[in-house]
């Protein structure tokens, strides 16, 4: 167990359910077979390894150890005779829990105006930063009831990703996917607790977090008339500081169609969720519905206002040059919201006049593609809502077919996972791609119950925690390949060695547009540098954090089914 492993085995760093699919990949083509050894040194498990696959990526020869059918819990190393041994993984029932934890727990480090004390921050205990309270209308949002440089409070909400402004178009995925889980798993969340602040209220802790943002989503509406400010930010970055030591103005900027309408789907499904909390946060959920339908009629008067920060800029004074999150098709945000409302309040009006796109190729979500959160949201409540049979069928071919594709040639794939069959799947953010690949899967196998879906998101789970080309595990704090050096503000400029834990890096991108010197490999499946310079593979984002949260969480439910079976 002492020898350094082999960087040429790759697995899950974490570990394997007892029930679960265990597999290693070992690249190269030395050795034919492979060994469990436990702590004491005992082989426990033989097998041989599988056929040679080749990378459409970087054409490298991999190799599968499959070692699924031993499910005696404890700790194991992996040991191929000729090439030495893998990293040391657990075998152990909830093995994923702890990841879901820490990744529900990184929005907890991630909160704007408000101190991390060490009793729930540990090492990471932070100041306050950003308290919000004296945010100015910028002149592209100036109107009669609110002039340009107005003073408006808007406390709290997350730090988007490694910088620390707030956008309302991203934080608009964050929080459907997050409340997604809940919907999907409310049972599981009763007895999940994470150690912040509210852990001992009788609200699940995944709702606690959601509330902090979700208190801060209702500042960016203007009440004058339920529009709602694109993002509320720096007319700059600020520098690699902590959040306390930053002083400078912070604006709220033009509104959009776009963040409205990411607005009130958030707002439709906070208010269908809360509204079976009505006696610990009273009228919430009636505050979130209001919201949501004075936003959509907004929406429905402005159709069309898009947020071009260069346009913005040639206008008005000063100049925002921070993340733009622009987008110039809000058909996508139009269907989801449309669709939360439609569940919300079961009035069909919602649908008329949208095309939920069905004759169109499904696409994964992302913050600038929403619509299926939307489906996603029609056939969870298809069956209480009575939904038109022809939407409904249309949505679900959508879903099985994309996942079935997904599942095509799975056993050819050099890592043995769904994640990576394309170049396409390497954008920015693509661990998100990874994750959102495997909340697809799972919602395959909400509609068919068929464990082969099951079995692929939890492949595109082990891709994320080792079993990929860069060999890393990208959650920050877990693995023994870990991610040490995040383009993270507060990792950077805290003085803790470790960073923050809990935070999915961005993973590979061919595009390496921060033109970091320390890339070691232009192959898209190895387009990665744990470096801080690259914001373009190792940032962190909360629309990237949250289908981890969602991924493992899920499967965890899931296994515990699985286990009582």
């Amino acid at each position: 167990m002492a020898q350094k492993p082999s960087a040429d085995i790759r697995l899950n760093q974490i570990g394997f359910y007892p029930k679960g699919d265990k597999m290693a990949v070992v690249l190269g083509e030395n050795g034919s077979a492979f060994v469990l050894k436990n702590l004491s040194g005992k082989v426990v498990f033989k097998g041989n390894l599988g056929h040679v696959r080749t990378s459409q990526h970087s054409g490298k020869i991999s190799r599968l150890a499959d070692f699924s059918t031993f499910q005696k819990p404890g700790k194991y190393v992996l040991e191929i005779p000729s090439l030495g041994q893998s990293s040391g993984f657990e075998i152990k029932e909830q093995i994923h829990k702890e990841i879901a934890k820490a990744a529900l727990r990184g929005f907890y480090y991630q909160r704007a105006s408000t101190d991390l004390p060490g009793k729930f921050a540990g090492k990471w205990a932070r100041p306050a930063g950003h308290p919000d309270d004296k945010v100015r209308v910028h002149a592209s949002a100036a109107s009669d009831q609110r002039p340009e440089n107005f003073i408006i409070s808007s406390p709290k909400g997350w730090y988007d990703a490694g910088d620390y402004n707030k956008y309302i178009v991203n934080s608009g995925i964050t929080m459907g996917t997050l409340l997604s889980l809940y919907e999907d798993f409310p049972g599981y969340f009763e007895t999940f607790h994470t150690n912040i602040p509210e852990s001992n209220n009788s609200v699940p802790d995944l709702l606690d977090e959601v509330i902090w943002n979700l208190r801060w989503m209702f500042t960016m509406q203007d009440p004058a008339d339920g529009g709602v400010y694109h993002k509320l930010t720096n007319p700059r970055f600020d520098g690699m500081i902590m959040p306390d030591a930053c002083d400078k103005p912070r604006y709220v900027v033009q509104k959009s169609t776009t963040a409205t309408l990411d607005f009130v789907a958030v707002m439709a499904q906070a208010g269908r969720v809360f509204k079976n909390f009505e006696l610990e946060l009273p009228a919430l959920a009636d505050s979130c519905a209001v919201a949501a339908v004075k936003a959509w009629e907004w929406a429905e008067k402005n159709p069309r206002i898009h947020y071009s920060q260069e346009e913005m800029n040639k206008k008005f004074d000063p100049d925002a040059v921070t993340g733009a999150y622009g987008d110039r098709n809000e058909g996508d945000e139009r269907i989801w919201a449309s669709a939360e409302l439609y569940a919300l309040t079961h009035k069909e009006d919602y649908l008329n006049n949208i095309s939920f796109e069905t004759e169109k190729q499904f696409l994964l979500p992302s913050w600038n593609q929403v619509k299926a959160l939307g489906y996603y949201t029609i056939l969870r409540f298809n069956e209480s809502l009575k939904t038109e049979a022809k939407l409904v069928a249309g949505i679900k071919q959508q879903v099985m077919t994309y996942a079935d594709e997904l599942l095509k040639d799975l056993d050819k794939q050099p890592y043995q996972t769904v994640m990576g069959k394309s170049v396409k799947d390497y954008a920015w953010g693509s661990s998100a791609v990874a994750a959102n690949q495997g909340i697809l899967l799972i919602q395959a196998f909400r509609q068919t119950n068929d464990k082969k879906y099951i079995r692929a998101a939890l492949g595109n789970l082990d891709y994320l925690l080792g079993r990929n080309a860069t060999g890393y595990s990208f959650l920050t704090g877990f693995g023994s390949r870990q991610v040490m050096h995040p383009h993270h503000r507060p990792s950077i400029a805290d003085g803790v060695s470790e960073p923050v834990p809990g935070l999915l890096s961005g993973g590979p991108n061919p595009g390496q547009q921060d033109k970091c010197t320390t890339y070691t490999s232009k192959f898209a499946d190895e387009s990665f540098t744990d470096d801080a310079c690259s914001f373009a593979s190792n940032e962190i984002a909360i629309n990237w954090n949250a289908p981890m949260v969602y991924l493992s969480a899920a499967m965890e439910a899931l296994m515990v089914n699985e286990v009582k079976k």
